[in-house]
């Protein structure tokens, strides 16, 4: 067997935070390893040109969803299904950040942060579990480094940790289903998510490389986390 397996024909990749950066760049990524695509993001402008780049209505879609509102997720995973019948791989990916400083940033920005970021993270793997238990599926989760230590005034870094415990929390629930699952874990990544992106930063497309490697090994390997900083990193 070779180190990496290509999809089975047909297999479906659901992304949310689809629109730009980490997201649109594994959907890329996929198409271009065979899978159909079902994207979803809150700027739906965007994610149709996406899908239209992608290959248009048979084999990409593009879905508004609010990751925070359980309606909509669970009407997304219902589209994937009504369109293409299965859904392989759910990447919960949808997420943003906030300046740090306990005095910075409004209580409404971090509300909302915290809802995206980790109950929006949850009510995907919610409403993914079933669809993925059918197929042996695979989850994918983005953490963060910020997700393994903390940092100076940084609610956003407890997010992120939130998300490496509930990375393992359904690693554990889906042991014996053969879903797989795997947290990913960028360090800087040159994003729309940072207002100053550092120099020599990772880029969208080495995270999606990393998404790839991890669905693409044996099924007998799950690769449950990846942390991925660039050379120059420090913390």
């Amino acid at each position: 067997m070779s180190h990496s397996e290509s999809p089975p024909p047909d297999s479906v990749f659901l992304i949310t935070g689809a629109s730009s950066g980490i997201g649109a760049a594994t959907a890329r990524h996929a198409a271009q390893t065979g899978y159909r695509l079902v994207l979803a993001a809150r700027s739906i402008d965007r994610l149709t040109d996406l899908a239209h780049e992608l290959g248009g209505d048979e084999r990409a879609i593009a879905v508004q969803c609010d990751v925070t509102e359980w309606e909509q997720q669970s009407a997304l995973v219902q589209t994937a299904l009504e369109r293409f019948g299965r859904l392989d791989v759910a990447f919960a990916n949808a997420g943003f950040g906030a300046a740090r400083g306990f005095l910075n940033e409004s209580p409404e920005q971090w509300r909302s942060m915290v809802l995206t970021n980790v109950y929006g993270a949850a009510l995907t793997i919610r409403a993914t579990m079933p669809a993925l238990k059918e197929t042996r599926g695979h989850l994918l989760l983005t953490g963060s480094v910020a997700g393994r230590r903390a940092l100076p005034g940084s609610l956003y870094s407890a997010t992120k940790w939130a998300v490496t415990a509930m990375g393992e929390s359904a690693r554990q629930e889906l042991n014996d289903t053969g879903v797989r699952v795997t947290l990913v874990e960028p360090g800087m990544v040159d994003t729309p998510f940072f207002d100053n992106p550092v120099s020599n930063a990772l880029k969208p497309e080495d995270i999606a490389r990393a998404v790839m490697y991890a669905v693409s090994q044996p099924r007998h390997v799950d690769v449950n986390e990846i942390l991925i900083r660039p050379v120059a990193q420090q913390g």
